[in-house]
């Protein structure tokens, strides 16, 4: 289980991605899909996520990729 800090810094990312998606802010959505990934990448690199939940974001992660691949003006 993630710790509540961790959890906290991942809902708030994704939070401004969806918001971002949402309302259509397509260069926004961007940029809130790359600090989330690099957030994930961290808090994996600084022992913050066990591999469980490391593989569980990752695939999160993924999943927006995938579904923002043609997002673009």
């Amino acid at each position: 289980m993630l710790k509540r800090k961790v959890k906290l810094q991942i809902e708030a990312k994704k939070n401004e991605l969806d918001m971002n998606l949402a309302n259509n802010y397509k260069d926004l959505a961007h940029d809130a899909l790359k600090e989330l990934d690099a957030m994930v990448e961290e808090l994996k690199n600084n022992g913050a996520l066990k591999e469980k939940d490391y593989t569980k974001l990752r695939e999160m992660t993924d999943g927006y990729k995938r579904k923002m691949a043609n997002y673009h003006h």
